[in-house]
């Protein structure tokens, strides 16, 4: 965002209720979340977006956070009632998945889409305190023109990420109000709350322990902390049922790894019994899919471009999938990621994430022109962006 573009809204940060003619001044995290939100967040709309996925209803009855918070739903009634608060629980991308309190308060909040359905992460609604907590993965609080969105400025915001047993953010959980009635015990109440929700997380009947895949820019997979011994054909199949966790049937996931290549019955059904029997049995039997949790960071790709959030994407993007498989599944999906990351970043208006791509691609031309294109006359990146060009053009 160019100086005089952040300058422009500077101004409006003075806070109601701070002493006449005075003004509140900005912590550290709500500029630089200001920072990064103007590029992507007019300041003068007037409600969240409403998410891609449509309802979410289904999404909440599957989250992880269903059953605590459901458990927990008289007390947070009680508290969002009584206190002229408006609680509401999000998933790990900031969409809003439930909400409680009282009527008025909840009319109020569904005029900014402060619902379910509506998106709260950084990139759609700017700096508030569920994006912030999401970002930092620390309990955040927002208060008046704190927030970017001016239709914002009457609420103060409180909320805390709530963690599953293996540390991975699961959403969070947010108590919000009109900004004159913020009070000093609000923070406490979120953490108590949240602590006794990651509690109960941490409670329930033990799952299948579950697998870390790495298959972007390397070949890995880890359960509780100890390397899986698999062969690349293995990593392979693991990598392609993840992927699509609606499973294969035999015929398509065997095309997948050998397309035209004469490979007998029963070296396919090898690699599938030897991967089974590492995931103790986690692969369905009649149509291949996956039967125990499998975190895969290109999957996380995935998910972070259907939302939009470009910055994930990236963060995850460690270069191409499998890189030394020849699989043809495997090498259609590496297209697919390649191309959509690449689209995603030249779609971006932000240069930082040209210059991030530009890293890992120093070979593509465009991507140098589209980062030099956003850096500004005096930015100091554009030394960065245009010797990359240099070396692009001239190879």
């Amino acid at each position: 965002m160019l100086e005089h573009e952040w300058s422009r809204w500077v101004p409006r940060l003075s806070v109601p209720g701070a002493r006449p003619g005075g003004s509140a001044a900005l912590r550290h995290e709500v500029t630089e979340s200001w920072a990064r939100s103007l590029g992507s967040v007019d300041p003068g709309r007037d409600s969240a977006p409403v998410t891609d996925g449509g309802p979410v209803h289904q999404r909440w009855t599957s989250s992880p956070l269903h059953r605590p918070v459901s458990g927990l739903a008289g007390e947070l009634h009680s508290i969002a009632e009584d206190a002229g608060f408006v609680t509401a629980v999000t998933d790990e991308s900031g969409t809003i998945l439930w909400t409680c309190g009282g009527p008025a308060m909840r009319r109020k909040a569904e005029q900014v889409n402060f619902a379910p359905g509506g998106r709260w992460d950084e990139q759609a609604m700017g700096t508030n305190a569920l994006s912030l907590a999401l970002r930092t993965g620390r309990p955040s609080s927002v208060f008046s023109a704190e927030h970017l969105v001016s239709a914002l400025h009457g609420w103060v915001c409180y909320c805390a990420p709530v963690h599953g047993p293996d540390g991975r953010v699961l959403g969070v959980l947010d108590l919000s109000t009109t900004w004159d009635r913020s009070h000093p015990l609000a923070m406490s109440t979120v953490r108590t709350l949240v602590s006794t929700i990651e509690a109960r997380l941490a409670s329930e009947q033990p799952r299948p322990a579950g697998v870390r895949l790495t298959c972007l820019g390397a070949e890995k997979a880890v359960r509780e902390g100890r390397p899986l011994p698999l062969r690349p054909r293995q990593l392979e199949i693991l990598t392609l049922l993840a992927l699509e966790p609606d499973g294969f049937s035999p015929e398509r996931l065997r095309a997948a790894l050998y397309g035209d290549r004469p490979v007998t019955a029963s070296t396919f059904k090898a690699e599938i019994s030897h991967l089974r029997r590492a995931l103790d049995g986690g692969i369905a039997a009649r149509r291949y899919a996956l039967t125990v949790p499998v975190s895969c960071d290109a999957a996380g790709v995935l998910r972070a471009l259907e939302r939009g959030d470009t910055d994930t994407a990236l963060r995850l993007y460690g270069g191409p999938l499998l890189p030394r498989s020849e699989a043809p599944g495997i090498e259609e999906w590496r297209t697919r990621l390649e191309v959509a990351v690449r689209e995603a970043v030249l779609a971006s208006t932000r240069p930082e994430h040209a210059l991030r791509y530009g890293e890992r691609a120093p070979y593509d031309a465009e991507i140098h022109t589209h980062a030099l294109r956003l850096l500004g006359p005096g930015d100091t990146r554009r030394a960065i962006a245009a010797g990359r060009l240099t070396t692009a053009v001239r190879d």
